[in-house]
């Protein structure tokens, strides 16, 4: 977090701003972006897919530009093994695999985070969505209204008051904020249920 942080939050709860946090789940908008844009039209000068890349990068700015959140972080998975595949061998049978061109934009778009002054998180054991949960939370705690950033809609049980969630419709570009009243409207029970 940069110095210029603490007396961003200070001028929002002045100017009775509830002051924001924006969480995104790295690998499953780099998903959703690998997919919104074609893989064959985008490429660096060496040949490698950069179609994850470019599209996560748009949204990630373009998001970055309107809320104008006073702190930012961008969660992604830390390996294949974690606490759920311990628990349950068969969690992720039958997901469609990784296409081939993926897996290498993950580390250009976490380097691009990184040098844009931002956080990345990843911690052994846990997916985004696990370290998403915690900072949401944490987030509450702070008095911050928190924007979770996913296309998972494991997420929506974390909606509260203070905490929303950006789920894109189509693409990257295209989204919905969940709030409690939406989900409720949506699936018919409340975030509790």
């Amino acid at each position: 977090m940069s110095q210029e942080q603490p007396e961003r939050h200070a001028i929002a709860t002045a100017q009775g701003k509830q002051p924001s946090l924006v969480l995104i789940d790295g690998h499953s908008m780099a998903f959703r972006a690998f997919y919104a844009l074609d893989v064959t039209r985008f490429s660096s000068t060496t040949g490698e897919a950069t179609n994850a890349v470019y599209g996560f990068l748009s949204m990630f700015v373009s998001l970055l530009m309107e809320r104008q959140p006073d702190y930012a972080v961008v969660a992604f998975d830390k390996g294949k093994e974690n606490f759920r595949l311990t628990e349950y061998p068969d969690y992720k049978a039958g997901r469609k695999a990784t296409p081939r061109e993926l897996p290498g934009q993950i580390p250009m778009i976490r380097d691009i985070i990184r040098a844009m002054g931002l956080p990345v998180i990843e911690y052994p054991g846990y997916e985004a969505d696990d370290v998403l949960a915690t900072l949401s939370r944490q987030g509450t705690q702070q008095d911050l209204h928190t924007y979770i950033v996913t296309g998972d809609k494991d997420a929506f049980q974390l909606v509260t008051d203070s905490v929303t969630v950006l789920y894109p419709k189509r693409g990257v570009s295209d989204i919905v904020e969940y709030t409690p009243k939406v989900v409720a409207d949506r699936f018919g029970v409340p975030v509790e249920q």
